[in-house]
């Protein structure tokens, strides 16, 4: 399936060691769906630095088109020491780095404790503040926790989106009363657990809705047949895009303009 127009990406995790050997494949069959755009995702300092280094690789094959995010995930956030806010603050000042993040909470898996999370959570929206760049975040089963600390730094945050989100109606509306966007995944093509955020997806304005692949996680189910392996690429992110007109009773296309319109804003590419 190829886009009717082209797409921006939120979210891609290229950095993950499924793509370790054909980075650059997954990047042309992306292109060729009409995937003109990726930000790649940055979940530790080591994976925000390589994930830096990826887009300085392929820049020359796509100029403009590849920038990514700094942060640490919630998943590492016990990893976050005393040297961690400044070397993501060194890793900001490159200018392919357009977002902090991913950083948030996660009360699903809890890998990290709690109060580890909500530390780093917190230095983390701190620098965002402080270098004057969008938060990319991530939350899972912790949107109360999650909204409390966010409301303390939201006035002094330039943007942020809630990626993959697959929370309540409460939660939503929440994190739009914030001004802040939301990134929708193949999640919304699950036919056993996305039939709430089908419905949901109808209510977030087309100035805060944002699509992405979440790479190599979460294949969409509808796709038919299915890749070898069930890896999932930014190549299959049209499937995402005609779930979500559908259920926004949306042509694809229009999905397409406007979640694009709104990506370029949000990450400052028109500024490459």
């Amino acid at each position: 399936m190829k886009s009717p127009a082209p797409l921006i990406d939120i979210g891609l995790n290229l950095g993950s060691r499924q793509f370790a050997t054909d980075a650059a494949a997954v990047l042309e069959r992306a292109w060729e769906a009409g995937v003109a755009g990726c930000v790649l995702t940055g979940t530790s300092v080591a994976e925000s630095e390589a994930v830096v280094e990826l887009c300085q690789r392929h820049a020359e094959n796509y100029p403009g088109t590849l920038v990514c995010t700094a942060g640490v995930h919630p998943h590492y956030a016990s990893e976050y020491g005393s040297n961690t806010t400044s070397e993501l603050r060194e890793l900001a000042r490159q200018p392919i780095v357009r977002a902090i993040g991913e950083t948030g909470l996660d009360f699903n898996r809890d890998f990290t404790p709690r109060p580890q999370q909500e530390k780093a959570f917190a230095a983390q929206l701190e620098l965002a503040s402080e270098c004057g760049l969008p938060v990319f975040m991530h939350e899972r089963d912790a949107a109360e926790r999650q909204y409390h600390i966010l409301r303390d730094y939201r006035d002094h945050l330039v943007d942020g989106v809630i990626h993959c989100f697959t929370g309540s109606k409460a939660a939503l509306f929440r994190y739009l009363d914030m001004d802040l966007h939301i990134g929708i995944t193949g999640w919304i093509c699950d036919e056993r657990r996305g039939q709430e955020l089908q419905q949901l997806v109808k209510s977030i304005p087309a100035g805060r809705l944002m699509i992405e692949s979440d790479a190599p996680y979460l294949l969409p189910r509808t796709m038919d047949p299915k890749p070898a392996g069930k890896r999932n690429e930014p190549a299959y992110l049209p499937w995402v895009l005609t779930m979500v007109a559908q259920c926004r009773n949306e042509t694809p296309l229009e999905v397409a303009h406007s979640t694009r319109t709104t990506t370029e804003r949000f990450f400052r590419l028109t500024e490459n």
